[in-house]
């Protein structure tokens, strides 16, 4: 059996953002020119892929991985830097993996909810990583609907465990931690964290490759050829390995026969500010990231020199949208007045991937072809729970693999063409419901 590659899109360097342009790793792996032979070969070094090169690495299997483009390309080096304990799919979760853990499923759920946390910390302590990590989120309320939300989630984290980590804060409470009069509350978590996600996904790559794994990049692949040990074909050589891993999320467009129409590409948009100087530490004195309680949200926070990085809104049509700042000056001003007319320096989107009932999609091609993908605009920490959860598989302890493997998905026919239309749909009802609570 042979999976091919549909897209066939030319290779490219980083786009121009904020992250692109403050990288701390310069390095580039060269294209892969020759056939080899590996234990895994994984296919894309975004997060999942490379988490789970690392994950391998460190169990001493032999890993290389390419990609079509530069480490870090797609949205794992491109979103809004948050590390939060939040999953789209959590309802949905809870209700198909009942079946297979039982009364576990609550525990399972919240294990899911924070282990990327540890795993992220204790990867940039244990290789010394810069990528600007900091501690401290707000989950704000627009409207008193929202408190009770966020009310709920306060009773369950105090239950949990986590009552040193969490505290609810009236409006007083949250203008005294940010200069903005739009909330009328919020619930502070100091377990979650932001960073810089390019530089996270670039010292990864660094300390898998010191623990002999092999990255390729500017590496188009063409096809995987089953039959014995598979065999991933790319434009310039051949890979064959014991086990491959899709790790390419929405950018590629691999065993179209059995993964098209499960994950569709939204266009999330982000700018950054011009430096603020003092005028940072006045709107957000103690550097929190933000993010609110709409289904369509806003996020934001400051980076480490000082700008403000937001991002908002959502384009589902699958495209990028022309002129980012101008969609979200309106918001930043709403948010911060004190901003009116600021410059904004940098722009730039990134496709998350959408799946319908938001459950990461995990699972087999065959014995040996594994795919992990869709993490619905919650991918930092989740990627890091998958890459760990991948390399488990891999390496024969299937247990939390299965949990995902055997959810079921909603495939929808004709892919992208109908996929999209059906997300914006549903979008507009989730907008016209938020308006209406």
């Amino acid at each position: 059996m042979q999976h091919k590659n549909l897209a066939g899109a030319p290779h490219q360097e980083r786009l121009p953002s904020y992250y692109s342009a403050t990288v701390n790793d310069q390095i580039a792996y060269p294209p892969l020119q020759e056939d080899i032979e590996t234990d895994v070969a994984i296919i894309g070094a975004g997060f999942t892929g490379i988490a789970s090169a690392l994950e391998l690495a460190e169990r001493g299997y032999r890993v290389v991985v390419v990609e079509s483009n530069r480490v870090g390309w797609g949205a794992s080096g491109r979103n809004g830097g948050q590390v939060t304990g939040s999953l789209s799919g959590d309802a949905a979760m809870r209700k198909q993996m009942r079946e297979t853990l039982g009364k576990d499923v609550d525990d399972f759920i919240w294990f899911m909810r924070w282990h990327g946390h540890d795993i992220i910390r204790q990867r940039v302590e244990k290789y010394a990583i810069d990528c600007d990590l900091r501690f401290g989120h707000l989950h704000t309320a627009m409207k008193p609907v929202h408190l009770d939300e966020l009310q709920q989630s306060y009773a369950e984290a105090q239950a949990r465990g986590m009552a040193d980590q969490v505290s609810l804060l009236d409006a007083d409470g949250v203008q005294a931690v940010l200069a903005t009069e739009l909330y009328c509350g919020a619930l502070r978590n100091n377990r979650n964290m932001h960073l810089h996600p390019l530089n996270l996904c670039l010292g990864e790559a660094r300390a898998a490759v010191s623990l002999g794994a092999r990255i390729f990049e500017q590496t188009q692949v063409q096809a995987i050829e089953e039959g014995g040990k598979p065999v991933v074909v790319t434009d310039r050589g051949r890979i064959r390995a014991s086990h491959v891993l899709l790790a390419g999320d929405v950018y590629h467009r691999l065993a179209q026969k059995q993964l098209g129409g499960m994950i569709f590409p939204a266009m999330g948009g982000i700018v950054t500010t011009e430096p603020l100087g003092e005028l940072a530490r006045q709107l957000n004195p103690e550097n929190l990231a933000v993010y609110d309680c709409r289904f369509v949200l806003d996020y934001y926070r400051m980076t480490a020199d000082g700008r403000l990085l937001f991002g908002g809104g959502c384009n589902y049509s699958g495209r990028d949208s022309r002129d980012i700042a101008a969609e979200l000056r309106p918001a930043i001003e709403a948010t911060f007045p004190q901003l009116k007319g600021v410059h904004i320096e940098h722009q730039w989107s990134c496709a998350m991937g959408i799946v319908v009932n938001r459950i990461p999609q995990l699972g087999q091609l065959s014995p040996n072809v594994w795919y992990c993908q869709g993490y619905s605009g919650h991918g930092v920490a989740s990627s890091h729970i998958m890459g760990e959860i991948m390399a488990e598989a891999i390496s024969g302890q299937l247990d939390k693999f299965d949990v995902f493997a055997r959810c079921s998905h909603v495939r929808v026919p004709m892919g992208d063409w109908l996929g999209n239309p059906m997300l914006a749909a549903g979008m507009w009802y989730y907008r016209l419901r938020e308006a209406l609570r």
